[in-house]
């Protein structure tokens, strides 16, 4: 018996209902392919399915699934708009986005739209059963893509920045103290708990008690979600890589 299975079997003996979801993907062999590793598992139980947007929208809106696995580029509706009017609509559903391309312009648009997770299309089965996994669980691992990735991150970062310049925020009260918002800085700027413990010459332990108060006091689930929800009130600035002295 495989891991992942010995592993869904433990919930279900604990009591823990499947996760029910709706595939949206135009290619119907694709879907069927999905389905089976699904099922398989007892983890997840697919309740429906849809070949287009305008589908995907009326088959959530009749079935209201926990979790939506869909394909960015549909016939007719785009993904990220289907993903905005099922997030407008039934805000607990958890959507998994699948794309061709890892855009930061295009996961800008899915974080704000409140996507859980953006995945190449071609992803391996195992690690897209571990990204549901973390999603079931109520994580966000579109933020993990965010931090692992420079050139994404760069594009996010700006974009956020841009966002707090234009809502005029920057005046905002903030409720971090002045270290925690050196924390904060530094966490944006992708630095280990490590390297900020060296920089600001504290110890780990420092830094991780520091994140763990900005994450209660800014009542988010992880660190991109904490640097985001505070660049957008203009709390923190990040020098991008392509930034130049003046």
């Amino acid at each position: 018996m495989s891991s992942t299975m010995a592993w869904a079997r433990s919930q279900q003996e604990d009591g823990v209902n499947p996760t029910s979801i709706v595939l949206v993907n135009a290619h119907a062999l694709f879907r069927e392919g999905l389905r089976h590793h699904l099922t398989e598992t007892g983890e997840f139980h697919v309740i429906g399915e849809a070949g287009n947007g305008q589908q995907a929208i009326q088959v959530v809106d009749l079935l209201d699934p926990d979790m939506v696995v869909m394909e960015v580029d549909l016939p007719g509706v785009n993904g990220l708009e289907v993903a905005r009017a099922i997030k407008r609509a039934h805000p607990h559903i958890r959507i998994v986005l699948l794309s061709s391309t890892m855009d930061g312009q295009e996961v800008v648009k899915a974080i704000r739209a409140g996507i859980a997770a953006y995945v190449p299309r071609n992803i391996a089965p195992e690690k897209l059963m571990q990204t549901l996994h973390q999603v079931r669980r109520g994580l966000y691992p579109i933020n993990d893509l965010v931090l692992s990735s420079p050139d994404v991150a760069a594009q996010v970062l700006n974009a956020f920045r841009q966002m707090a310049v234009d809502e005029e925020t920057q005046n905002v009260y903030s409720p971090l103290s002045p270290r925690e918002l050196q924390v904060l800085e530094l966490v944006a700027a992708g630095h280990t708990n490590k390297a900020i413990a060296q920089s600001l010459d504290i110890s780990n332990q420092t830094v991780k008690n520091h994140i763990s108060s900005i994450l209660r006091k800014l009542a988010v689930n992880d660190r991109t979600q904490a640097v985001v929800y505070a660049m957008r009130r203009g709390w923190i600035k990040v020098p991008l890589p392509d930034d130049t002295a003046t």
